[in-house]
């Protein structure tokens, strides 16, 4: 037998290839390879090194089997032997080596979505089935026209027992029974609302449906949000279907153009009119007042002249000169009893005025 303990001048296959290691590595080296009987090249290895380590192999495959961790936002489905044996909550566990359990995650806290007529990088769903994304979008609309509709279906997973067990592929069900409701739900419509006014309804009412259905199944998923995206015609009839749009366009430009010439015009003449009659109505009560009060007035003064005439002939002459002299610039007044007329001093004349 060779000897093991080599020395300075007999370097071993670990010396030939490395440096020389220190005094004490080398006792430690030389005491493994005693105790292991010889494991190193060139012995003969014995049936109880050859036990120790089939042991420690095993101790760890089997500790690397058994121990397994849960994220966060998942859960851990058991089954032993193929049986469902527990649901494990996140965190660091064991379990059963060698295959006799095995832990499925399910991830129930992140919402998980699918992609219907285009696909998104790096966000893809792990359940979703491979299909051709433009036949999904093909539809006809309740008007038979077609129409390339895409779409998001966003969910989460409720129950990952049923997830798990009670549908067989519970992502292409899902994307099946994604397709099936909408194609429904747009048949119902004319393309012109699936176009414009009415994705909202087609949004919520799909939703609706949706639910139901993933219920009814048992799929153990909960649908969150229906969104369209776009929608368009299909591409031999893109142009077209663009011209129509612009000349609707047009259309309804022009009319809300006529529409604000006619709010700022109808208006203004609807305001002239109403101050028009108002002021009509105002001149018609003045008229009809100053008619009464001069009618009233010459009653109250025809009575008082037929109680005294001079009397009010005199009291009528005297306020029409209080009304009438006033306006008169030179006033001369010639009485017939006087004998001569004497130069008045014109009090009117302002000051600086010539005669």
């Amino acid at each position: 037998m060779a000897d093991n303990n080599n020395g300075p001048e007999n370097p071993g296959p670990w010396e030939t290839k490395h440096k020389r290691a220190p005094p004490e590595i080398e006792d430690i080296l030389r005491l493994g390879r005693e105790r292991l009987g010889g494991l190193v090249p060139g012995g003969p290895p014995p049936l109880i090194s050859i036990a120790v380590v089939g042991v420690i192999a095993f101790v760890a495959v089997s500790a690397w089997s058994s121990l397994y961790t849960v994220p966060s936002d998942s859960v851990a489905v058991i089954q032993r032997f193929g049986k469902y044996n527990a649901e494990v909550p996140p965190g660091l566990h064991l379990k059963l080596p060698f295959g006799i359990d095995v832990a499925t995650l399910v991830s129930v806290k992140r919402q998980l979505k699918q992609e219907f007529g285009f696909t998104t990088p790096g966000s893809g769903d792990p359940f979703q089935s491979p299909v051709d994304g433009r036949r999904e979008t093909e539809m006809v609309t309740g008007d038979l026209n077609a129409a390339l509709v895409e779409w998001v279906v966003q969910y989460r997973i409720s129950d990952p027992l049923k997830f798990l067990f009670e549908v067989r592929e519970p992502g292409a069900t899902l994307r099946y029974v994604s397709e099936s409701v909408m194609r429904e739900v747009v048949g119902d419509r004319t393309v012109d609302e699936v176009i414009t006014i009415g994705r909202q309804e087609i949004e919520s009412e799909a939703l609706l449906k949706m639910q139901a259905l993933t219920t009814r199944y048992a799929m153990g998923i909960s649908i969150d949000q229906v969104q369209l995206k776009n929608i368009n015609p299909p591409e031999p009839v893109q142009a077209s279907f663009n011209e129509v749009n612009q000349a609707q366009q047009e259309k309804e430009r022009l009319i809300n153009e006529a529409r604000r010439e006619y709010n700022k015009v109808i208006p203004l003449a609807e305001g002239e009119k109403d101050q028009r009659i108002r002021e009509a109505d105002g001149y018609r009560l003045k008229r009809i007042n100053e008619a009464e009060g001069d009618a009233a007035r010459f009653t109250a003064l025809l009575a008082e002249y037929v109680k005294a005439p001079e009397v009010t002939k005199r009291r009528i002459y005297i306020e029409t000169l209080e009304e009438v002299l006033p306006g008169i610039g030179s006033k001369i007044i010639v009485d017939g009893s006087t004998a001569s007329i004497l130069p008045l001093l014109n009090l009117d004349r302002q000051q600086g005025d010539q005669p």
